[in-house]
């Protein structure tokens, strides 16, 4: 299952953007966007968020 962004809590700071090896996330309108076909759910992106915004659920 591709990982969840909560766009709330999201702060746009690309962190999750620049771990991502498949590069799955990319920024619109200030937070990050998972593209699901490209995801590949290792779940670096959950460990590098550092408000926790991002979910593997």
């Amino acid at each position: 299952m591709p990982a969840k962004v909560d766009a709330a809590t999201c702060t746009g700071c690309e962190a999750c953007v620049d771990s991502c090896p498949s590069d799955a996330i990319e920024m619109k309108d200030g937070k990050a966007i998972i593209i699901e076909d490209n995801c590949v759910d290792c779940g670096v992106c959950v460990d590098e968020c550092p408000v926790e915004a991002i979910s593997m659920e």
